[in-house]
């Protein structure tokens, strides 16, 4: 009889060391809402999208939540934006690229982006300024995944895109918690 309540313990026991699947090309969204107010709140996003290996596509900003909805920030306003691309497998180098902006700014990372590489991953620093949309806030690229050793696409890996945001208008001086999302191929 004791044996026969051994295995069901062996088998849960083993279920639990043996690691998921991994999904297949897939995307993920994550929003984080941060109390600006009794009325307001920050949001930060972040978008990664790999179904066409081996690029990526990624979105990340912020916006102002009012009770009136979604909506951009006062004339005042200076924010810095720092977001993290990385994968937990070592042997993926990423290829990360922001989308160009206008003018003098093309080709360059859009207004005030630097890309910061070091083959494993990248930070980017984006700095908003002034009023405008929502659609101003935000940071858009794309992150090629390749294996480090042969420069071929990396099919195995993951790619995490984590964003945070310091605020400052108005008697408002913020930093938002990251938010953080995350996709294999």
């Amino acid at each position: 009889m004791k044996r026969l309540l051994m295995i069901p313990a062996a088998l849960t026991l083993l279920a639990a060391l043996i690691p998921a699947a991994t999904a297949s090309a897939a995307s993920d969204t994550k929003t984080t809402l941060f109390p600006v107010n009794d009325a307001d709140q920050l949001q930060t996003h972040s978008w990664v999208d790999c179904s066409a290996p081996p690029l990526c596509r990624f979105t990340v900003g912020v916006q102002l939540q009012t009770p009136g909805g979604m909506t951009g920030f006062p004339p005042d306003l200076w924010a810095r934006q720092s977001t993290e691309i990385r994968s937990s497998k070592r042997t993926a180098y990423l290829d990360v690229h922001t989308d160009g902006g206008e003018g003098w700014f093309k080709d360059r990372g859009g207004p005030g982006t630097k890309v910061f590489k070091d083959g494993t991953g990248a930070v980017i620093q984006s700095m908003y300024y002034g009023e405008g949309p929502p659609e101003k806030y935000q940071t858009n690229g794309s992150i090629d995944v390749l294996e480090y050793s042969t420069g071929r696409p990396k099919t195995d890996a993951n790619v995490i895109v984590c964003t945070h945001v310091q605020v400052t208008y108005a008697g408002v001086n913020l930093t938002t918690p990251s938010t953080c999302a995350q996709t294999v191929f």
